[in-house]
């Protein structure tokens, strides 16, 4: 049990260089003064304490499996080395307060836990659904104060809000319980507070991701029981580095076209008797492609075609990983994104043609990778970001073609992290 004294004495010498090398890879230099930072900004707030404790979740990548989740497909997703950190100390209020940095505090009486409607799609829905979630289950909840600060980039399909859910967790587990909730469990309570409380009908990859940390491969066959599993596979040393090139496209006025990718798929289905995609026999589809031409649009047909390779190529991507055969890896990499741009069709709206950042960035990619690395669209698509897995010798030279057609800083470089939501302590680098 430290204060903030202490705990700033130690990092200040080094007591935590390993844990942040562990988190943060070759970004670790930036961590130490970070972490005084948020120490000093947590002390100005709600003062100093006997057992001041620190805590950290990670934004997400999704590496696999593009559009396949709302078809109960696969996926392969990674948490990134970009995270939202606490500094944190429990109270005998029940009350949560959490100031974010740049945001008005969050006060949470945890005498009350039911959805808020004046609380819907604002953060404290996130943290009342957390608690409410907690007590549920038989796990204690209790008040505490935290400062957060988030280097997770908003807009960049990253998962700021899951890595914010994640971190919740992670406090009321630590703080309140000894952290006997597994990293899965606390997944599942964060997409339960988005989903009940925040009012977003969002899936589990993002907090999933976030929570478990590294490489996790997830299937959605049966959606009220996912099938998750982590895949141990050190990215560290493959001399490569993951890439999220901000093309700085809009997504205002794409609901129409994001939401038109999972009703086409539905619509094949339909044409089977079936409610998704992966209820769909593949033969049977190819067989009746004749007649299917014409009772739906051809692109919902690419669609179709789309969702069953790239459900497999994303079983095939976790295979690739655990056999650590990383080219085979990149490859099926640069096939994913290929059939996005040709099947799934998501890499520029059909409403505004002129505009295909997305499209000139993977160009781009192409010439400076050659045969190398692996990239496509990341995420939802039709504006916002690509990734990119570019060999670090490439790097200075992708970095500086992206940022002169996209603009300085538009390239942002990334490692896989080891884990998800943690208390950060000395040992968690030790033990590793």
């Amino acid at each position: 049990m430290q204060n903030i004294q202490q705990l700033a004495d130690d990092i200040q010498t080094g007591a935590y260089s390993q844990t942040f090398s562990y988190l943060y890879c070759q970004k670790s230099d930036a961590a130490p003064s970070r972490y005084q930072q948020a120490l000093q900004s947590f002390q100005k707030l709600f003062g100093d304490g006997p057992d001041i404790r620190l805590f950290s979740a990670p934004g997400r990548t999704e590496v696999g499996g593009n559009h396949t989740d709302h078809q109960h497909g696969r996926v392969l997703a990674a948490g990134v080395d970009l995270d939202v950190i606490a500094v944190a100390k429990k109270t005998d209020t029940n009350i949560i307060r959490i100031q974010s940095k740049g945001y008005p505090m969050d006060v949470i009486d945890l005498s009350v836990l039911t959805p808020q409607n004046k609380e819907i799609e604002h953060a404290p829905a996130l943290i009342r659904g957390v608690a409410a979630r907690f007590a549920q289950l038989g796990y204690t909840v209790g008040g505490f104060d935290a400062y957060t600060t988030s280097d997770v980039l908003k807009g960049s399909g990253l998962s700021s809000s899951a890595a914010f859910e994640v971190l919740v967790c992670t406090m009321l587990n630590h703080l309140y319980n000894d952290g006997r909730m597994d990293p899965v469990t606390a997944a599942m309570v964060s997409q339960y507070a988005e989903n009940v409380f925040f009012k977003k009908p969002c899936g589990l990859m993002d907090q999933m991701a976030c929570s478990v940390g590294g490489f996790v491969a997830i299937d959605f066959q049966d959606p009220a029981q996912p099938v998750i599993e982590k895949v141990d596979f050190d990215f560290a040393q493959v001399q490569h580095r993951l890439c999220i090139v901000d093309t700085g496209g809009s997504h205002s006025d794409l609901t129409g076209e994001y939401a038109a990718v999972p009703a086409e798929m539905k619509q094949v289905a339909a044409l089977f008797g079936k409610q998704v995609l992966r209820e769909v026999d593949e033969d049977a589809f190819y067989e009746r492609l004749g007649t299917l031409r014409g009772q739906v649009s051809d692109r919902a047909l690419l669609r179709a075609v789309h969702f069953f390779n790239d459900n497999r190529r994303a079983a095939a991507l976790k295979e690739q990983l655990k056999r650590q055969d990383f080219n085979g890896f990149l490859q099926t990499v640069k096939e994913s994104g290929r059939s996005s741009l040709s099947c799934l069709q998501n890499v520029y709206a059909s409403s505004a043609p002129e505009e295909q950042g997305l499209t000139l960035a993977l160009a781009l990619s192409a010439r400076v990778l050659g045969d190398r690395g692996g990239y496509r669209v990341h995420g939802g698509g039709f504006a916002g970001t690509i990734q990119a897995f570019v060999p670090e010798d490439l790097l200075p030279a992708y970095q500086q073609q992206m940022e002169a057609v996209f603009g300085a800083g538009s390239c942002h470089v990334l490692n896989i992290r080891p884990v998800g939501g943690v208390q950060v302590t000395p040992q968690l680098g030790a033990e590793n």
